[in-house]
């Protein structure tokens, strides 16, 4: 018997229940979890301003990394390759990658074959269980402000998931990245190749010394005041938030975000491609706690603060 957590109702609390697994139908398989991504999205989904007529109980999780159990009928053969993660995938056996389903939470889920993808041999489970939400929002990011080789990019909150991998993913661009954290980040920044500002009073002209040049794109991750007036002062309109709000709405800052259809048939279309630069070793996951599947409130208590220090993942 498997187990998952889920929410009776809006807003939570979340329950860890026994449930019988179905089998895989054609199209589908079921994979045996071995990490679970925890990510800020989990506990938006319990909002239900959200979407309120969505069917209770509701499952979290968007995105598991483990090993394929059974096949359903119909579903493609597994690539020989096993560092090829956009051939299908349905040999059992297979570590695998899923992302964007429903319910990760769990020690096993059935899923779409269409949304499982080979598991980069360079990535660990928990590593690979938290690429593909941060890592597909900052490609869209990237995306919808156009950045090119040789432009210089402001990235707000660039120590955080979607950020580090910003970072990463402007850098193969051939961009320059100013990104704003807290001092103590300043060596991660550096690390994946960006030039660090602190946030807060006097940004403007800190980032007016680290790039005499000008800045060509902001992306904000973070949504705090000095991320949107500094999206907002953007001559270009180059400016994109991952983070809605009412001030993002007045200044007029473009909101991304997977539940809109664009943003989520973008992050379908590009996940096979950030899985092969993670089998490059050229986009890496810094994970910085597992917990066991038990511990799941626990574990998205430490996301929502806002500071966990890298990736958190579940293990069942």
């Amino acid at each position: 018997m498997a187990v998952r957590w889920i929410a009776p109702q809006f807003g939570g609390p979340l329950v860890l229940v026994e449930t019988d697994v179905p089998p895989p139908g054609p199209g589908e398989v079921t994979i045996d979890v071995r990490a679970a991504g925890v990510n800020p999205a989990d506990y938006k989904h319990l909002d239900a301003a959200r979407g309120p007529d969505r069917p209770l109980p509701l499952p979290i999780g968007f995105e598991v990394a483990g090993v394929l159990s059974a096949v359903g009928p119909g579903t493609p053969d597994a690539p020989d390759a096993p560092d090829a993660p956009d051939a299908p995938v349905g040999s059992v056996g297979d570590e695998v990658v899923a992302f964007r389903i429903s319910g990760g939470y769990a020690s096993q889920v059935t899923v779409p074959a269409k949304d499982v993808f080979g598991k980069p041999a360079a990535l660990d489970f928990p590593a690979a269980a938290n690429l593909l939400l941060a890592g597909t929002t900052a490609a869209e990011t990237l995306h919808v402000t156009g950045v090119a080789a040789g432009e210089t990019i402001l990235v707000h909150g660039a120590s955080g998931a979607v950020g580090v991998s910003v970072l990463q993913q402007a850098r193969l661009l051939g961009a320059t990245v100013i990104g704003t954290a807290s001092p103590h980040n300043f060596q991660l920044l550096r690390d994946f190749g960006a030039v660090p500002v602190a946030h807060g009073p006097g940004l403007e002209d800190r980032v007016a010394a680290a790039a005499p040049q000008g800045i060509d794109a902001v992306i904000d991750t973070v949504g705090t005041d000095d991320a949107i007036a500094s999206a907002h002062a953007m001559p270009s309109g180059r400016s994109v938030t991952i983070v809605a709000s009412e001030a993002s709405m007045a200044a007029g800052i473009p909101a991304i975000g997977g539940n809109q259809p664009a943003s989520a048939a973008f992050r379908d279309g590009v996940r096979a491609r950030l899985l092969s630069l993670a089998a490059a070793g050229q986009l890496v996951v810094p994970v910085a706690r597992t917990f066991p599947l038990t511990e799941a409130l626990a574990a998205l208590d430490l996301v929502r603060t806002g500071h966990p220090g890298g990736k958190v993942a579940l293990i069942p």
